[in-house]
């Protein structure tokens, strides 16, 4: 089939999924758009608010910035992979506890950001989390409820879901 569509298979929180794709399609829009995963936001199209912030192959990534063709026999984590409002996340109920929301625009994102630092980073100070944490934008919070919440997981190390 000549139809300039590319083949690929991706595997998203767990699940295989072919499709035929655009290859300049975005690996938001193809989360969003083909497989109906909506929790990955979309923001500023650019890189830059980490509303559109994923796990690819167990690091956080731009799903804007990243072709669906990229992501070709790779593994995806979503929002929807991290817990149900049943059963939240230890990340999730973080920042329950802590006030860590408000419109929630940018929450997906700031979750799948604060798993991978968790996994991958000490967040020993303040300054290491905000550090850590400075990719996602928040217009919201003030970040501060964000902080302790990530404070407290860093404190109490252990599975994350």
């Amino acid at each position: 089939m000549n139809d300039g569509k590319t083949e690929i298979t991706v595997t998203v929180n767990g699940i295989n999924h072919t499709r035929r794709v655009e290859p300049r399609l975005l690996l938001s829009d193809f989360l969003r758009h083909e497989l109906g995963l909506t929790g990955t936001h979309v923001g500023c199209e650019h890189g830059v608010c980490g509303a559109c912030t994923i796990s690819l192959n167990g690091r956080s990534a731009r799903s804007c910035l990243t072709l669906a063709v990229m992501a070709d026999r790779q593994e995806v984590e979503t929002i929807e992979a991290q817990g149900t409002p049943d059963n939240l996340s230890r990340i999730q109920r973080a920042f329950q506890d802590h006030h860590g929301l408000q419109c929630g625009f940018c929450t997906p994102g700031m979750v799948m950001a604060i798993a991978d630092l968790l996994a991958h980073h000490p967040l020993e100070t303040d300054e290491q989390i905000r550090e850590g944490l400075s990719g996602n934008i928040c217009r919201c919070t003030g970040y501060v409820h964000i902080i302790e919440a990530v404070r407290e997981l860093a404190r109490e190390r252990g599975p994350l879901k």
